[in-house]
């Protein structure tokens, strides 16, 4: 007897339970043979929206390992720093506790970083995506001074290393301190010149979603838009199987499975154009787009009043004319000079006001 699809009801939110319900049931009890795949059939949302953009700030000399437009996975690698290794053979003869501020003009044509002692602590308010002033302290010492004005986009807590190389002078190193490994890198240890003092760190995403890489001239920023799966088929599952009496009751008596739905008291029996979408939408068949279709959800609707949130026109609001949904883009209306201006913004660049 040839398997066929079939579709089972289920109690409302418990689609997955259900679904590992029946899989058990049929493992154990040696029934694989009477059933094949069970689906739940679900839709990729993508959220542009500026709140739900996770941002990983790299250097310049980062390997990026994904690609703009690309899907990533919680976990997976997005890129890898460089190696960091002795420029001279030296000892080494200190290595403290130290914090990497990088301070970027509002127009990012402009960096600072600075190297903090851990021992001066940080004024209150040091934060990724704080605004900060020229002559703003930066330690509760006051022995550091912000040199110019912008934001803070990094903020990272590194071993200084210090190696006194044979001739007198001292080499520095900032080795972050998730990759410093001190049965490399103690005091008083000898290191020869280029010798392995750390491995490059690796930046791995920790959220599923879409990436965007962008390039700000002093460093580049990964950006990674939250996705989430729907249901498209909310209190039902999909099962393909052999129907006769025993495996009818077999599934339906499952917990949290309600019954099949039925067709003058039949259960009903998917017909091949109604199969074939329901293992396209599940990515197990292709079809002309070879990848999944994402759908997006913005968030933001023509006529909504928005804040620009990063770039020239930062701190703007205005009124969203046109929403581009290809290029994950909006036109938005802003007042200049008095006069109404309309600029192209990213999604991720902006936030609704309430």
């Amino acid at each position: 007897m040839r398997k066929k699809w079939f579709i089972l009801r289920t109690m409302a939110g418990f689609e997955q339970s259900a679904k590992e319900n029946l899989e058990t049931k049929i493992k154990s009890t040696g029934s694989d043979r009477f059933f094949g795949r069970i689906l739940i059939p679900e839709e990729t949302i993508l959220d542009a929206t500026s709140k739900s953009i996770k941002r990983y700030v790299v250097s310049l000399n980062a390997k990026i390992v994904v690609k703009n437009g690309s899907d990533v996975l919680k976990g997976d690698l997005l890129a890898e720093e460089p190696s960091i290794h002795a420029r001279h053979a030296g000892t080494i003869v200190n290595v403290r506790n130290y914090r990497k501020i990088l301070v970027e003009t509002i127009d990012r044509k402009y960096s600072k970083t600075y190297f903090l002692p851990e021992g001066s602590k940080l004024e209150s308010g040091i934060k990724i995506g704080a605004r900060i002033k020229q002559g703003m302290p930066l330690t509760k010492d006051f022995e550091y001074i912000c040199e110019l004005d912008g934001k803070i986009v990094e903020n990272e807590r590194v071993k200084r290393v210090e190696v006194q190389r044979e001739d007198g002078e001292i080499d520095i190193y900032h080795i972050p301190l998730e990759v410093f490994d001190a049965q490399k890198v103690s005091k008083g240890r000898k290191v020869k010149n280029g010798e392995l003092l750390a491995e490059g760190r690796k930046i791995c995403s920790d959220t599923n979603g879409r990436v965007e890489i962008v390039d700000l001239g002093t460093r580049k920023e990964i950006r990674i838009a939250k996705t989430h799966k729907r249901k498209l088929f909310p209190g039902y599952i999909f099962v393909e199987m052999m129907m006769n009496d025993e495996t009818w009751q077999f599934a339906k008596n499952v917990p949290n499975i309600i019954d099949f739905v039925s067709s003058g008291g039949q259960p009903l029996e998917l017909k091949p154009r109604e199969a074939r979408l329901i293992l396209r939408l599940a990515g197990l068949e292709t079809y002309e787009e070879k990848a999944k279709p994402v759908k997006v959800e913005f968030g933001f609707r023509v006529g909504d009043v928005v804040k620009i949130t990063t770039g020239p026109f930062e701190d703007f609001a205005g009124v969203v004319r046109e929403i581009d949904p290809e290029k994950q883009e909006l036109r938005v209306a802003v007042t200049i000079f008095g006069r109404e201006t309309p600029v192209t913004v990213k999604t991720s660049e902006v936030e609704r006001i309430e």
